[in-house]
């Protein structure tokens, strides 16, 4: 869908339009909220534990070291205490734990949600679910429906495998939902509890930076179709959206799954590639809508890490504090995969809201390599 640009709207400052423009006809974000688990822990805490945990007796430490330094992370919340993840001895009992606090923190997330919209588990018509560091069957979805007392006619979709870039597919998976069932209300719950996928006596690279880089967290987005949103819904509204797979880079990043659970894979080349084909994707989206980057005055972007968020500034060539709120939700709970676009989204719902009628995207990239566009208007 195209949305007109007025002649008041180019020469209105950048991100924002001169008055609010009318309800547009299509989906409207009424609440987000993020739960975390209890234990929170400081970087500089960790860093030695997770060295316990990750190498062997004696082992040089100065790389972990490094990584926890530069991670941009401050503190991160963790799904057990951290002197229990050396009791987990297999890829079984770590997904239990994964059960067991997802279960708890997708409940609190879903139900703050609902109360912040206003509404009651028996009017969610569609709950997408989506979580990468567990599997089970029946899926959490199907679990908390009895727990919540969702209707039995629920329309439930699990997902697994998009990683990072769950938060803004699944947001995008609302929208076209909601543009074929007008009244309708769609739900996205994301339960991300990284550190239980951790490797015991892994000392790769890909391990160690995830050691220093992931949080645990679940969010629960409510969205409705504009016409059923009400007068006071706090938005914004879901403009378009846009995936896009990268060719020949399905080994960039993701899960190497064996015996002991999901290893994960990082490459180093992902930085190059979002600053040689991020921009230029994601420009061609702005353009069908008659917009450019300096039309976005609101940037929810997932918090990949320091070398991909200063490879998305760099090639968008933002300004030295658009991508701040990805920046502050690194380094007050981690990378939280799927979870931080959701995070991010309700601070800014809740601290500085933009101005009315102004444009903002969200995005994030994930396995495949994929990346998603969302585009938003307050």
């Amino acid at each position: 869908m195209r949305v007109p640009v007025t002649a008041e709207d180019v020469h209105a400052p950048p991100g924002a339009l001169r008055e609010k423009p009318p309800p547009l006809e299509g989906t409207t974000i009424t609440a987000v909220r993020t739960a975390l688990p209890a234990h929170r822990y400081a970087q500089d805490d960790l860093t030695e534990s997770i060295g316990d945990l990750c190498l062997a007796p004696g082992a040089d430490r100065a790389l972990l070291r490094r990584l926890h330094a530069s991670a941009g992370v401050r503190a991160r919340h963790l799904a057990l205490p951290i002197e229990r993840y050396a009791a987990l001895r297999d890829f079984g009992q770590a997904n239990d734990a994964w059960m067991a606090a997802g279960l708890e923190l997708g409940e609190e997330a879903l139900t703050g949600a609902l109360k912040e919209a206003g509404l009651g588990p028996a009017d969610v018509d569609l709950l997408v679910c989506t979580s990468v560091t567990g599997i089970a069957a029946p899926s959490l979805d199907a679990r908390l429906a009895g727990r919540l007392g969702l209707r039995s006619d629920v329309k439930r979709v699990p997902v697994f495998g998009l990683g990072c870039v769950a938060g803004a597919a699944g947001l995008a998976r609302l929208h076209d939902y909601l543009r074929g069932h007008p009244g309708g209300t769609a739900v996205l719950l994301t339960v991300e509890l990284c550190s239980l996928t951790l490797q015991r006596q892994d000392d790769s690279q890909a391990n160690l930076v995830a050691g220093a880089l992931f949080g645990d967290g679940a969010a629960a987005l409510v969205a409705r179709n504009s016409t059923s949103a009400g007068p006071d819904g706090t938005g914004p509204s879901v403009v378009a959206t846009r995936s896009h797979l990268y060719p020949d880079t399905e080994q960039l990043l993701g899960w190497s799954i064996g015996t002991t659970g999901f290893r994960v894979v990082i490459d180093s080349g992902i930085p190059g590639i979002v600053r040689r084909h991020f921009g230029r994707h994601l420009r061609g989206f702005l353009a069908d809508h008659g917009l450019t980057v300096e039309d976005i005055g609101t940037w929810v972007c997932h918090p990949g890490g320091p070398k991909v968020l200063s490879a998305v500034a760099d090639t968008l060539d933002l300004p030295g504090n658009a991508l701040a709120s990805a920046w502050n939700s690194l380094a007050a709970v981690g990378n939280m995969s799927s979870v931080s676009v959701l995070h991010i989204l309700q601070t800014i719902r809740e601290s500085a809201r933009p101005t009315p009628g102004s444009w903002g995207l969200l995005m994030a990239m994930g396995p495949g390599f994929c990346s998603e566009l969302v585009l938003l208007r307050w």
